[in-house]
Parts: C-alpha cells; structure tokens; sequence
C-alpha cells in the first residue's frame, strides 16, 4: 500500500510540474500576456510618411491590467513645465494648456479577443473627457517583456498610435 501511494504521489508531482512549467517562445500569445504593470518606453502617431511624438521623446507613464479585467493607463510628457504659482488650480492658460496637451490618464475595464489579439478597453473616465463612457479597440502583441498597442483611435484624431511598453520588474505593492 505505501508502495502504491508513493508511485502515486510521485505520478501526480510529475504531472503538476509538466503543466505548470512556463512554455516556451514557441507557445501562442494569450490575453493573460497583457497581464501586469507596464512601463512606458515610446508613444508615436504615424500620420502618412510623419511620425510624431505627442510625449515627446521620453515620455513617462505607465499602463496596468489586471486579471479582473480592469486597466488605468498614464501618459505624460518628462518636459512639462511646472506651474510658477505651485498650485494646479491657479495656473495660467498657457500652463494649463500644456498640461493637456502633454499628459492624458484613463481608466475602465477591459477585455480581449485571442483570435485578433485586440484589446478592447471601455473607458470609465479619462482626463480627456471625450474618452469617458466609449469603447475602443486595439490590436496588441507580446514579445518577452515588450508589449506593442495599436490604436487606430488616439487622442489627438489622426493617424494610428504605436505605445510601446516594457513590463516592470517590480509592481509598486512589491516596492
């Protein structure tokens, strides 16, 4: 009997580590891919032959998605200049202008389709508020720690965006 019961036991270890050892590069991209905290590395908008950095060219932000379904999404430019009075709420049209134009936040829940790998965010609320309460698709793919988003809808109108990510090595409850 204990014979039995070790050969068993032995049997179902070797079986739970088989299936929960990692795939290789070979295995196909999965939604749970796009899982996790992501750091901001580029936003561009290709317009015809232009290309344009709405962030500048080191923008700063960060993208979270978690296995609930909920996402939040910062983007803003590393050259904002600072409001001289230090107080958001006193600032001038010039101060205020260049902190819309340089920084966008949303958030929502999202889902996603393996078969096109689209993610389809439904917006909840934005600092552009003509994103809040919409629903837009985009097309993403993993490659290691890279994630690649296409949005065929970027703030600005015009053209397709390209926001390239990489997943950070520590989440912030981890800090």
């Amino acid at each position: 009997m204990n014979r039995f019961v070790t050969l068993t036991a032995s049997a179902l270890s070797a079986l739970f580590l088989f299936v929960s050892l990692p795939a290789g590069k070979a295995s196909a991209q999965t939604a749970s891919d796009l899982v996790g905290f992501w750091n901001l590395v580029a936003i561009y908008v290709e317009q015809g032959d232009k290309k344009i950095e709405p962030y500048g060219p080191n923008p700063k932000g960060v993208h979270i998605y978690d296995a609930s379904g909920r996402f939040s999404v910062t983007a803003v430019r590393s050259d904002l200049p600072k409001f001289a009075s230090n107080n958001r709420e006193t600032g001038t049209a010039e101060e205020n202008a260049a902190a819309v134009r340089g920084s966008i936040a949303y958030f929502g829940t999202y889902t996603t389709s393996e078969a096109d790998k689209s993610v389809t965010v439904q917006i909840e609320g934005a600092s552009y508020p003509n994103f809040a309460g919409t629903s837009q698709k985009r097309l993403y793919s993993v490659d290691g720690d890279e994630l690649t988003i296409t949005n065929p809808t970027p703030s600005a109108g015009g053209g397709v965006a390209k926001i390239v990510l990489k997943r950070a090595k520590t989440t912030p409850r981890q800090m």
